[in-house]
This record gives structure tokens, sequence and C-alpha cells, in this order.
């Protein structure tokens, strides 16, 4: 399967990490995928990929057009067809509210359709890309999609939101809130209302995934992993919460991770497969 990605051009790269194709026959069709910072749009022009949420209450839905996500905050599986054919864009977990007219919270761990967000819009987004054959210009009109659609001038509390989450960005959630919010000039309660407006979760929670995300893609399979210092180097200086947080993130310890990791490993240069993980 190939992946073809870039960042947008300004302004939309303030909101946007990266817009992207998938073609062609997966290396794997089911992949469990844990809390990464980012909330996705996905516009699918192949066949219906099939999703399932980790909290086994929640129904498994298929998705045959397009869908957006929000942030997640527990794992879940996504299963491809046997030849992927789609577009979509990751968000910065502050970003998806500038596009969006609906509060974060309303996105965060589920997977809602574009029609119910952007009222009768899927069809004429398909029909644009659909006959496309190259990336780059299917990246092209997607990119142009999403600048019509970013508001004119982001509120005044999405302009801090995205200033404080830019700082756990760089920081890989190392920050505390505690500093975030005096910087910002606010109580830790108002930035945490304005978190979850504009993300779906609270600072603490965007810090969380931000220093796993770093942990889990500096991981390299291919040599011997010292665990401890990986964790250290991430803000985990607790081993026993490490161990925790990674198995609720992952569903796995983290020596079966590395085991399951040496079993299939990542394909280099190929972004998707450094956090998500095949569904063995």
């Amino acid at each position: 399967m190939q992946y073809v990605g870039r960042v947008p051009a300004p302004p939309l790269d303030g909101f946007i990490d990266d817009i992207y194709c998938l073609t062609g026959v997966p290396r794997h069709r089911r992949m469990n995928v844990p809390p990464m910072p980012s909330a996705h749009l996905f516009v699918n022009l192949g066949e219906p990929v099939r999703l399932w949420d980790s909290d086994p209450s929640v129904p498994p839905a298929v998705f045959v057009d397009g869908w957006f996500m929000g942030v997640w905050t527990r794992r879940f599986l996504i299963e491809y067809p046997t030849r992927v054919r789609l577009v979509g864009v990751h968000f910065k977990p502050w970003g998806i509210s500038a596009f969006v007219g609906m509060p974060a919270t309303e996105l965060r761990d589920r997977w809602v359709p574009v029609d119910a967000v952007w009222r009768r819009s899927l069809d004429r987004i398909r029909n644009r890309v659909g006959d496309i054959a190259s990336a780059a210009e299917t990246l092209r009109v997607l990119e142009g999609e999403l600048r019509s659609r970013l508001a004119e001038a982001p509120s005044r509390s999405l302009a801090l939101v995205r200033h404080t989450g830019g700082r756990l960005e760089t920081s890989h959630g190392v920050v505390p809130v505690g500093t975030l919010a005096d910087a910002a000039g606010v109580s830790g309660n108002h930035l945490a209302t304005l978190f979850k407006s504009h993300v779906g979760v609270t600072p603490k929670r965007v810090a969380r995934i931000y220093r796993f995300a770093r942990l889990i893609v500096s991981v390299d399979a291919r040599r011997p992993v010292d665990w401890s210092a990986l964790a250290q180097t991430a803000g985990y200086f607790d081993q026993a919460h490490f161990s925790r947080e990674f198995k609720e993130f992952t569903g796995r310890s983290p020596t079966e991770y590395l085991a399951l990791r040496r079993r299939f490993p990542a394909e280099r240069g190929f972004p998707p497969d450094r956090g998500p993980m095949p569904a063995d």
C-alpha cells in the first residue's frame, strides 16, 4: 500500500499535520490503533472500511463513503478492504475545531459520517477526486476544500488552545498543565473547559497522548529496547504508571508489543505503521 502525504500550505498547517492518499493492497488488513495526538477526516474512494471500538458496548461501524473522527482516548481497530483507496487528513488535536461547527466533545471517541458534519458535501468531494489518478492532484483538491472551510478568523478561545496545544506538541506533553495555564493567564479549570470545547479532552489528557506518542514512535524493534530509558525520556518517571498506561493504550504489555513489532516490522517511511500495529 502506498502512502503519499504532505503538509498543507499556510494557514492550514497551523491546524493540520498532513493530508494524504492511501492506495493499493494493505500489508495488514486489520490494524490496532492506539490513542494518537490527532483528529481525522477520511474520504473513502474504495470498498467499505470496518471499525471496532475497544469498548465492547459500542457497536462496530461500516463506512462506504467517509467519516470524521475526533481525538480518541482509547484504542480502536480498523479493517481495510483487500484494496484500499482513500484520502485523509490528520488534524492537530485542536485543528478540527476550525473546520466543523460543533463542539469537539461530540466527536471525541466517535466516528461520524462526513455528511453529518459537512451536510450534503461528501458526494461533491468524492466526485471531484474520484476520477483523478494523480495523488498530487487529489491532495490539491482536498486542500482546496479544507481552505474553503477554514474559519476566516478563528475565535480567541481557539487561538489560546492552539498556542497552548502547540507547547504540548513541541514538548511532547512534558510541560505541566499548571505552567501552561499560568502562561495563558487563565485558571486551570478555564483552560480545561476551552480544551474540551476545541479538542474534546482536557490538556492533561492531550499531554498524556503526546507523551505516549513520543515513546511509541521511538521504539526501534530491530534493536534491543531499554524500556526504562525510553519511558524516562518520554516523561514517565514511575515504571508502574508507564506499564499501566502502555497496556491501556495498546492492549498489550511492552514485551508483548515488542514481540508483535518484531513479527511484523513497520515499513520504513510509512507513517501509518509507526503508531498503529497489526491486530494479531
